[in-house]
């Protein structure tokens, strides 16, 4: 089992940043992907960035150039550091990890207003 923990959402203007971090526990060294993906109300849940355990990265095309995905592999932690937010940001982001199975973190709010 894997247990992923977010932090660091919040309210934030639009143009600010805001960083992400996404602490795993548990059966660690299973984990072969780790990311974040995001659902806004009415919805559906959508991927923002993906980080493999080799360092390579994905991004959705609406954020490409503003946010950057990297993981401390130490610390077991992945990072979402999200730079010129706009109020289309605004979701809950969801940390996500892979290891044959798919986990999930509880969700942090990300407002951005105008």
């Amino acid at each position: 089992q894997v247990r992923l923990v977010e932090s660091g959402g919040g309210l934030v203007q639009a143009g600010g940043s805001l960083r992400l971090s996404c602490a795993a526990s548990g059966s660690i060294l299973s984990i072969n992907a780790m990311g974040w993906y995001r659902q806004a109300p009415g919805k559906q849940r959508e991927l923002v960035a993906i980080i493999n355990s080799g360092g390579t990265t994905n991004y959705a095309d609406s954020v490409k150039g503003r946010f950057t995905i990297s993981r401390d592999n130490a610390k077991n932690t992945v990072f979402l550091q999200m730079n010129s937010l706009s109020p289309e940001d605004t979701a809950v982001y969801y940390c996500w990890g892979h290891s044959g199975s798919q986990y999930w973190g509880q969700g942090t709010q990300v407002t951005v207003s105008s």
